[in-house]
């Protein structure tokens, strides 16, 4: 974002694993139909995901992006193309930490992580849907391997916007204090790079710490301290549940989420800041 623009708020509002679910598509065709939400991340392997599409071809000023799957779900491309990235059922690695391990030092997986990257932009391509913004499932595109990989690949299929997932927060132990700077360098090196590239970004993103549980009481505490710049709230509303929920949603709060989405209180407190898109940035 211009150093100009600086002193305005501006809020992308996002519902994210779009396609994962009916319960997920319904919640944010309706979040944007009635409520804040300004734009959703769509997983285009998932299994609800042409439903999604059909959703969002409704929403003219739905901002959908791509959210790529690299864990913790399945692939795009057939296992038989990418052995070394996912067990013999499409399903890529669990262990997010393994996982950025292998993508980072051996060369084979680097080659089979590409293709499937590709494979995943070609798909949203196929849909007809304009590319508002990119971002990765449990923020893997912070990995420096994942983010050279999409800003290489991501520039042939029109992409320009990515989240930066900086979420200012402050407090905690030391072992807290020390993630942070850990995960900070990462996240300036991030910047540099998207910067370098001419992609632009939002410059806070809350809803990483709290994390499935970005209730009405949540959003209407962060609406209240809105800083100036461009922000993201993102969360994963659903209308209910479903069967298939991954092991480590299980304690999403899906259906308050949604209500959080759509509630008046909320809605009225977000005229303090301009609702976009990244597209819009």
């Amino acid at each position: 974002m211009g150093t100009g623009e600086r002193g305005l708020k501006r809020l992308i509002v996002t519902g994210d694993d779009f396609g994962l679910s009916a319960p997920v598509n319904e919640a944010i065709e309706e979040a944007h139909s009635r409520g804040i939400l300004t734009a959703a991340c769509l997983m285009v392997g998932a299994p609800a995901a042409a439903d999604a599409v059909e959703r969002a071809k409704r929403l003219s000023s739905l901002g959908v992006g791509l959210h790529l799957v690299l864990v913790r779900g399945r692939a795009v491309l057939p296992p038989a193309d990418i052995p070394d990235l996912v067990d013999a059922e499409g399903r890529f690695d669990t262990n997010l930490v393994r996982a950025g391990f292998r993508y980072f030092f051996l060369p084979r997986v680097r080659r089979q992580l590409a293709a499937e990257i590709r494979a995943q932009f070609e798909a949203f391509g196929k849909t007809g849907l304009a590319l508002d913004h990119v971002n990765a499932h449990n923020h893997m595109h912070v990995h420096p391997t994942v983010l050279g990989l999409m800003l290489s690949i991501g520039r042939e299929y029109g992409m320009i916007a990515v989240r930066l997932p900086f979420e200012p927060t402050a407090g905690g132990g030391f072992l807290a204090r020390l993630g942070r700077l850990f995960l900070g360098l990462w996240i300036a090196l991030m910047r540099r790079r998207l910067d370098a590239a001419g992609i632009r970004h939002n410059d806070f993103a809350f809803g990483i710490g709290d994390c499935g549980r970005m209730d009405r009481r949540h959003l209407l505490s962060l609406l209240a301290s809105l800083p100036e710049g461009a922000s993201e709230i993102f969360s994963h509303p659903a209308t209910r549940r479903w069967q298939e929920i991954e092991p480590e949603a299980q304690h999403f709060r899906f259906e308050d989420e949604f209500a959080a989405l759509i509630d008046p209180d909320v809605r009225l407190a977000v005229t303090g800041a301009t609702l976009t898109t990244f597209r819009g940035l």
